[in-house]
């Protein structure tokens, strides 16, 4: 006798299960793909800033009350569309010479502390309070991936895409890493009061989605933008260089544009068309300098006729043979003097480390020489002022500027070198972390690009002055010098530690509240097997 065929078990809306499920799959795929998508859209140059909320809410109903495993795979899919757009711009780069090879690769390592997030937001999504603990798991995520490995990578983070935003005023009270969870607890609640509606428990997910803005609006007030210490004229030379690769053996170049806009600004100063600046801020590395700086006829000269201190970005041979990435104070009268060198250098860029291995992924290993990172804190005096400086990738890193603000700085500068980067979104994301720095710190922001985008940034982000892509300018504007040190200046790295420290605590939480349940049902199955 043959027996009849089984037929798959019906769903309650008549499919089988397995059907079901593989649908229910196929639609978490495409929506944590679509999450990291709009993730990416509501970073600058756009300033639709509230698609982060959307992004998040669309990646918590993926991963809400799944497994460990499920939130790994949906979160590193949710982690790759993102970065593989946000970070294109390292495909502009290095692509013509490399293939994809580096910027797929940075994309998926990023994306598996992304997966790792998801892991840990999926298990303790079924807590009270769920969505505080989740927003607080993506902050580990980000705190890790910011120092770790080979000092970190925090470009991309979630809170320097908000500078048009409703929370940025929250980075006054806890920096960029309490904006990422403001908006991720926002977005977490708002998923969870949509799945709760019908069951009438929406009271605790609507207060903490309401919650963050609430006191990003409480904030508000308190972020101030009066010169408390009277005003610095400052004047910031964009000189332009060659795009992308072919920056390439173009150093020459890059210094003879900058230098002829430099002497172009002393032209206009004598003529009466700009004021008079109190200070002149030049580009990250726009020119090599040997040990003996101050022999430099051309920079002597530049610096003399503007008749005001300069600050020269350049990349500079130390005494040892080894290079430095510096900023150097260069007096009209008395010449290069005091200087600062940058301490957070680029991976693979201003040093490589595991060559082997980078060899396959960058054109910048052989015959390069690692940088020496510098050791001095990073603020300058020029002009009776006390400036801080983030040169470059050092604004991604949040204990650079508080140095410098609790160092005395009353107004903070950004010199930086975009000119490999071509047209596209990345000095526009480097820009949005100085506006957000700017609100942090409660500081005008200067920054000055080799290739743009330069800009003049008040204390309360808003950005008043602003250059275009590889165009030769001038800015020259006063901005507001204050004193007035900010909750998050004051405190540093205690928020982004605390909410770490809850993260990993519900973690554990949760993760022996499933274990203890799995023993009770294995007790219970026990019995009535008895």
């Amino acid at each position: 006798m043959i027996a009849a065929p089984v037929s798959p078990e019906p769903s309650p809306g008549g499919r089988p299960v397995s059907l079901v499920r593989r649908y229910a799959v196929i639609w978490r795929v495409l929506a944590a793909l679509a999450a990291g998508g709009l993730l990416c859209l509501s970073f600058p140059p756009r300033t639709t800033w509230w698609l982060a909320v959307v992004a998040f809410a669309l990646f918590a109903a993926v991963i809400r009350g799944r497994r460990a495993r499920a939130g790994f795979g949906y979160g590193f899919l949710f982690g790759l569309a993102f970065f593989m757009t946000s970070l294109y711009w390292l495909q502009n780069f290095l692509g013509e010479g490399f293939g994809p090879a580096p910027w797929v690769g940075l994309s998926a390592v990023l994306a598996l502390f992304v997966a790792l997030a998801g892991a840990g937001m999926a298990v303790v999504s079924t807590l009270p309070g769920g969505p505080l603990w989740m927003a607080a798991v993506f902050v580990v995520a980000e705190a890790t991936r910011s120092r770790f490995p080979f000092g970190g990578f925090p470009w991309s983070r979630v809170g320097f895409g908000q500078p048009d935003g409703w929370y940025l005023p929250l980075a006054a009270l806890g920096g960029a890493p309490l904006v990422t969870f403001a908006v991720v607890l926002t977005g977490c609640a708002v998923a969870q009061f949509v799945a709760q509606f019908t069951a009438r428990r929406r009271v605790a997910p609507a207060l903490l989605a309401v919650a963050p803005l609430a006191v990003a609006f409480a904030t508000l007030p308190f972020v101030g933008t009066d010169a408390q210490n009277g005003t610095i004229t400052v004047a910031v030379v964009q000189g332009n260089a060659p795009e992308g690769l072919g920056a390439l053996g173009s150093g020459n170049e890059m210094r003879r544009n900058h230098i002829e806009r430099g002497e172009q600004l002393a032209r206009d100063i004598k003529a009466g068309r700009v004021p008079r600046p109190d200070v002149v801020l030049m580009p990250e590395t726009f020119t090599d300098l040997s040990r003996n700086a101050a022999n430099d006829t051309q920079l002597n000269r530049m610096v003399e006729d503007l008749g005001v201190p300069v600050l020269v970005g350049a990349r500079q041979r130390q005494a040892d043979g080894s290079d430095q990435n510096v900023m150097i104070v260069w007096d009209p009268r008395s010449g290069p003097g005091q200087e600062y060198a940058k301490s957070k250098l680029v991976p693979f860029g201003e040093f490589v480390p595991i060559r082997p291995v980078a060899r396959m992924f960058t054109p910048f290993v052989d015959g390069q020489v690692d940088m020496r990172p510098g050791t001095q804190p990073p603020v300058l005096t020029a002009a009776g002022t006390t400036l801080g400086v983030g040169i470059c990738f050092e604004v991604a890193y949040d204990d650079v500027l508080t140095e410098a603000v609790r160092d005395g700085a009353e107004v903070l500068t950004v010199p930086t070198n975009n000119n490999w980067y071509g047209r596209t979104e990345m000095s526009y994301q480097q820009l949005a972390m100085s506006r957000v720095r700017a609100v942090e710190h409660g500081r005008a922001v200067v920054v000055s690009a080799t290739t743009g985008v330069s800009a003049i940034v008040q204390p309360d982000g808003s950005v008043t002055r602003q250059t275009e892509l590889y165009t030769a300018d001038t800015l020259v504007a006063a901005v507001p010098k204050r004193s007035t040190v900010t909750l998050a200046t004051r405190i540093g790295a205690w928020p982004e530690g605390v909410m770490v420290v809850g993260g990993l605590a519900a973690l554990l939480w949760a993760i022996g509240s499933r274990i203890q349940q799995r023993r009770v049902g294995t007790d219970s199955g026990r019995t009535e097997q008895d």
